[in-house]
């Protein structure tokens, strides 16, 4: 099995029902989970639990979906930092390193593709990371 990590923009699309998304995020998570293991990071973790009273209700949908939470190794971390220094140096007008930049440096790190709707970051500063993206599955 290999691993497959999702941006929060797909678990959103689901959890809050929408409209123009949610038909196209389920299709691709049933689609590649009957072949690989399925995976968030705290990014995503931190961004989909907004829409949620506790702890245990996120835990719980998540192990419901079969998608299991991993940690950041420090690798995606130095990247991350390094993907913020390019981004400051194309003139970038973030001071801090954007969520998208741990996510893409822990799909990058780790050796898995990313499943995610919003890939323009991730296609300027992670070129080769594997994206499946709406249109190209």
């Amino acid at each position: 099995m290999n691993g497959i990590l999702i941006d929060s923009c797909v678990l959103l699309d689901l959890l809050t029902n929408d409209k123009k998304w949610a038909d196209w995020s389920e299709k691709i998570l049933e689609q590649y989970s009957q072949s690989n293991s399925l995976y968030i990071n705290s990014m995503v973790y931190t961004e989909i639990s907004i829409g949620f009273s506790t702890i245990e209700e996120v835990d719980e949908t998540l192990t419901e979906m079969d998608i299991k939470v991993l940690e950041m190794p420090r690798e995606t971390l130095f990247l991350a930092g390094k993907v913020f220094l390019q981004y400051r140096k194309n003139k970038g007008i973030k001071t801090s390193p954007l969520p998208d930049f741990f996510i893409g440096a822990h799909a990058l790190a780790s050796n898995f593709q990313l499943i995610t709707r919003n890939s323009g970051k991730f296609r300027s500063y992670f070129p080769t990371l594997n994206l499946i993206t709406p249109g190209n599955n």
